[in-house]
């Protein structure tokens, strides 16, 4: 029996589908990967956040800065740290009479020198940034910023969390 032209078609059709399996096209995968790593690149190098303890509550503000890598004092109820390292006592500042906290200001200009000792005009430039949790008395934070200004801290930076602001 003579078969049809359709079902000729339809033969060779089946037989040049049958051989062949699914594929990717691997053009199309790569650039996709490629966008996707220097996506993952840029946004990586523009994540300038700080790492905040989480002990530490910040206060919620609108800023337009983006942080600077400074001198981090960090400031919780119980503890005053210089880049993570202890320094002094809340309870002990707090009864202190004098506004100048000397163990903070031992250990900042330790930091002074240990980061530019030949660049003075570095030096004079540098900053801190004050990490105090939202319920921390404004009396220890002003203490901590006329310590940081007697240690030749001229930028000194409050960190907050950032909100988004309303453009309203």
């Amino acid at each position: 029996m003579k078969k049809s032209s359709r079902a000729k078609r339809m033969q060779r059709h089946h037989a040049r589908m049958g051989d062949k399996s699914a594929s990717l096209n691997m053009v199309s995968l790569m650039d996709i990967f490629t966008i996707l790593v220097f996506f993952l690149l840029v946004s990586a190098a523009n994540s300038d956040i700080l790492p905040t303890p989480k002990n530490i509550k910040l206060p919620i503000s609108t800023t337009e800065k983006i942080p600077k890598t400074n001198v981090v004092i960090m400031v919780n109820e119980s503890n005053i740290l210089v880049q993570g390292k202890k320094v002094a006592d809340v309870s002990d500042v707090i009864k202190s009479k004098s506004n100048i906290i000397k163990p903070l200001l031992n250990a900042l200009k330790k930091e002074l020198v240990a980061d530019a000792p030949e660049k003075t005009k570095e030096i004079m430039k540098k900053g801190v940034t004050i990490m105090g949790d939202k319920e921390v008395h404004y009396l220890l934070i002003k203490k901590i910023m006329i310590t940081s200004a007697a240690a030749n801290f001229v930028d000194i930076s409050l960190a907050v969390n950032r909100k988004v602001a309303d453009k309203s």
